[in-house]
C-alpha cells in the first residue's frame, strides 16, 4: 500500500513518477496481463500513452523470451531492464513461483 494515496501497488516499487505498473501472471512460458492488478503513478503525457499502448505487446514478447530462455526464472529474483519507444521497463519475477512484477516508466536522458 502507499501510504500517500493508500492504493496498492501491484507491480515494481520504483522511486518516481510517472510509471505503469503491473503484477503479470506466469502460465508456463506465457505472460497474461489482469487490469485489476496494474496501476498507474502520476500522470503520463498523451504522447507517452501512445507510447505506452505501443510498448506493451513488445515488453510482454520480450519477458516471455527471456523466461524460455531461462535469463527470467520463476524461482529466483532477478532484474532485468529492457528499452523500447522511449520507455523503460525492469521487470522482475522476485522468486515468486508464478508472477512477473513489471515497471514502465519514461526513459531518462
Amino acid at each position: 500500500m502507499d501510504k500517500e494515496t493508500d492504493t496498492v501497488q501491484w507491480g515494481l516499487n520504483r522511486p518516481g513518477s510517472p510509471q505503469f505498473s503491473a503484477r503479470l501472471v506466469q502460465e508456463g512460458k506465457r505472460l497474461h496481463y489482469l487490469a485489476d492488478r496494474a496501476g498507474i503513478t502520476g500522470a503520463f503525457n498523451e504522447e507517452e500513452c501512445h507510447q505506452l499502448n505501443a510498448a506493451f505487446p513488445h515488453f510482454v514478447k520480450q519477458m516471455e523470451l527471456m523466461l524460455l530462455s531461462g535469463e527470467l526464472n520463476p524461482r529466483h529474483a532477478y532484474r532485468v531492464t529492457l528499452y523500447h519507444n522511449e520507455l523503460t521497463c525492469e521487470a522482475d519475477t522476485l522468486g515468486s513461483c508464478g508472477y512477473v512484477y513489471i515497471a514502465i516508466y519514461p526513459t531518462q536522458r
